[in-house]
């Protein structure tokens, strides 16, 4: 929804964000660089555009053959300074998408927490002896320069759709797309035709060198509690009550209606820390509903319900993962990035 009442306070907004970015570009303000090959992840407007399943992705993609880091902000989490995530840690040390790593991936990567970027890739880079490093949520915190940038966009809510904030979700200027090597649309439908991406690809108007895919979200053919899986043609034998604390839930509550209709949702913000009265509030809808039932919720909510005693056992999580269109294309310009890096070093 754009707020056109607010489109004022947009112009100014406009002027800021463009100012600190020709600062950048002028290298008045200062852009480090690294030896270490590092891959930048984010988009141009605010949450739900699919960066944390990219980042899913390109780490596992990596990991099977370099020594490979994740570096994110760790946003909604009490602490502060540089912290890396291991089997102490929880969402309230390192935050809910380094949380989500670690629990899908355990020591399969290093994945650390730092709002500071370049001390926190300094970091992690030399205390990790990493190869590559994969920086989340990146896009505008220019104080690093990724040697590969890859902006997403929502196919649902294109950035070249889009309108600055306040008015619209847009965090800098749409032209901000050109710094981005890669562009991945995604969450698309399945049946996506080619006339549509063409339609899509012509509308980001590509710059010479730049790349454009379409992803998509799969969800995993169970539900996952701290001690079980269902499969997801039981859920229609079940009264459902869907926790989300995202961005943007809708692709979840699609994906949920084909196999129940019996679904009582609770919509909370994104990155929202439950209290105990929440959780007295969420069992109490619990209870009203029919003898058979589950709590469910998303892998990176899981991780911050489960924290509380009653709920550990009871709420069940989908996991889900990125399908990309061209997928060999994709990973052979990631993996041939990190390569060219490293025989330069």
């Amino acid at each position: 929804m754009k707020r056109w009442y607010l489109y004022p306070f947009s112009l100014g907004y406009h002027l800021g964000t463009g100012i600190r970015n020709t600062m950048y570009d002028l290298g008045i303000f200062k852009s480090s660089k690294f030896k270490t090959p590092i891959i930048g992840v984010g988009n141009l407007s605010v949450g739900g555009s699919g960066k944390s399943p990219m980042v899913m992705y390109i780490a596992d993609l990596l990991s099977k053959n370099y020594r490979t880091g994740v570096l994110s902000r760790g946003y909604g989490r009490l602490t502060k300074g540089y912290g890396i995530t291991n089997y102490e840690s929880n969402y309230k040390t390192v935050g809910d998408e380094a949380m989500q790593l670690f629990e899908r991936f355990k020591n399969r990567f290093a994945i650390a927490v730092s709002e500071e970027r370049v001390p926190g890739a300094k970091k992690i880079i030399e205390d990790m002896d990493l190869e590559v490093l994969v920086l989340d949520d990146a896009f505008q915190h220019r104080a690093i320069s990724p040697g590969l940038n890859i902006l997403m966009t929502d196919y649902n809510d294109p950035y070249f759709k889009d309108y600055l904030l306040p008015a619209g979700n847009l965090r800098e200027s749409r032209s901000g797309a050109q710094r981005a090597q890669i562009i991945v649309v995604s969450k698309s439908p399945d049946n996506l035709t080619e006339e549509k991406k063409q339609y899509y690809i012509s509308r980001i108007n590509p710059q010479k060198g730049q790349k454009v895919f379409f992803s998509s979200i799969v969800y995993d053919e169970h539900v996952h509690s701290k001690t079980k899986i269902l499969p997801d043609n039981n859920l229609a034998y079940y009264d459902i009550l869907l926790i989300t604390g995202i961005a943007n839930p809708k692709p979840l509550l699609d994906h949920l209606s084909k196999f129940s209709r019996r679904v009582k949702h609770l919509k909370f913000k994104d990155h929202y820390s439950f209290t105990d009265q929440d959780v007295k509030n969420i069992i109490a809808e619990y209870k009203k509903l029919g003898d058979y039932k589950i709590i469910l919720t998303t892998e990176k909510d899981f991780v911050r319900l489960k924290t509380f005693d009653y709920l550990r056992e009871t709420v069940y999580y989908w996991p889900i993962n990125v399908v990309i269109d061209k997928k060999e294309e994709f990973n052979q310009i990631i993996l041939d990035y990190v390569r060219t890096q490293l025989r330069k070093n």
